[in-house]
C-alpha cells in the first residue's frame, strides 16, 4: 500500500511539473522519498496557488528606516515563493534596469556603471536581446547580471501555468544558447503576478525580484526633471533598496553618475 501511494504521488507530481514545462528541484540521488517530497511540495504549491491577478507597487508609506511598507509586506506574504521586493536590513542598494527596447542610453549607463564600479541587474525581454546582442554581451563582460523579463512581456497572471513557464524558460534558453549564461532572477512584466505565476517561476528555477522604489521614468515624451528625479531617488534611499530604473530614460542616463555619488555620500553601499 505504501509503495502504491508513493508511486501515485510521484505520478501526480510529474504531471503537474510537466504542465509547467519546468523540472523539479529534488535531488534524485537522495532516493525516491526525497525526490517525492520535493516534487510533491512543488506540485502542491502550484495546485493550491491562487490565480487572482495582483498588481505590485511599493506605495508611499515607509517605516522608521525609510523602507516602503508595501515592499516589506510583499516579502512577508510571498517569501515562500522565492519572491522579494526589498533586500534585508543592512544590505547594499541594488540598481536594476528594465530593458524593453533600446533608446540609445544603455551604453552611456554602462559607461557610468563601469566608471563607478557598480554592478547592476538588467532585466531583458527576448526582443531586446535579439536586437542588441552587443549591449547584452557588454553587460555580461563587465560583470553585470542578466535578469529574465520574459519572452514577450505579457501579463503573467493572465496566462496558464504552461504559458507562464514558456515565457520564463523560453527567454532563459535564448540567453543560454546565445550568451552562455543562465538568468536566475525574473521580474514579471508590469509588476503583475498571481500566486500561481510566482509558484511557476520558482519551479522554473528563478527567484522573482520586484523593487522597493520606482518612479515615472519610462515615458520618453515626458521625462522627469533631472533635479526633481534626483531628489526623489536620493530621498527614497534605504538599506536593501532595489531601485527599478528604465534605460530608455534620458534623465536616468544624465543623473546616474551624481545619483551614485550622492547615495554613497549618504553612507549607502551599492553592489
Amino acid at each position: 500500500m505504501k509503495k502504491s501511494r508513493i508511486l501515485a504521488e510521484v505520478c501526480a507530481a510529474v504531471m503537474i511539473l510537466s504542465l509547467t514545462g519546468c523540472g523539479g528541484n529534488g535531488d534524485t540521488d537522495s532516493g525516491m522519498n526525497g525526490a517525492v517530497t520535493d516534487s510533491r511540495a512543488e506540485a502542491a504549491q502550484v495546485m493550491t496557488s491562487s490565480t487572482e491577478k495582483q498588481g505590485y507597487g511599493q506605495g508611499v508609506e515607509v517605516d522608521d528606516k525609510n523602507r516602503p511598507v508595501g515592499a516589506l509586506d510583499f516579502n512577508r506574504k510571498y517569501g515562500g515563493f522565492d519572491a522579494t521586493a526589498i533586500g534585508k536590513e543592512g544590505e547594499k542598494i541594488r540598481l536594476t534596469f528594465d530593458q524593453g527596447y533600446e533608446n540609445g542610453y544603455t551604453a552611456q549607463i554602462l559607461d557610468t556603471l563601469k566608471e563607478k564600479k557598480v554592478q547592476a541587474i538588467f532585466f531583458v525581454v527576448q526582443d531586446y536581446a535579439e536586437r542588441n546582442p552587443e549591449l547584452v554581451q557588454r553587460m555580461i563582460d563587465e560583470g553585470h547580471i542578466i535578469g529574465n523579463h520574459s519572452v514577450t512581456h505579457r501579463s503573467m497572471p493572465t496566462l496558464t501555468a504552461a504559458e507562464c513557464a514558456e515565457e520564463i524558460k523560453g527567454l532563459n534558453r535564448y540567453i543560454e544558447e546565445n550568451f552562455g549564461v543562465t538568468p536566475t532572477l525574473f521580474r514579471p512584466p508590469m509588476g503583475e503576478f498571481s500566486e500561481l505565476s510566482l509558484a511557476v517561476t520558482k519551479q522554473c528555477g528563478c527567484e522573482t525580484m520586484l523593487w522597493s522604489y520606482a518612479y515615472a521614468d519610462w515615458n520618453v515624451d515626458a521625462q522627469p526633471d533631472p533635479a526633481e528625479a534626483m531628489s526623489k531617488l536620493v530621498g527614497a534611499a534605504h538599506e536593501g533598496a532595489i531601485y527599478l530604473l528604465h534605460s530608455v530614460s534620458s534623465t536616468n542616463a544624465k543623473i546616474l553618475p551624481d545619483l551614485i555619488d550622492q547615495l554613497r555620500a549618504k553612507g549607502f553601499e551599492l553592489y
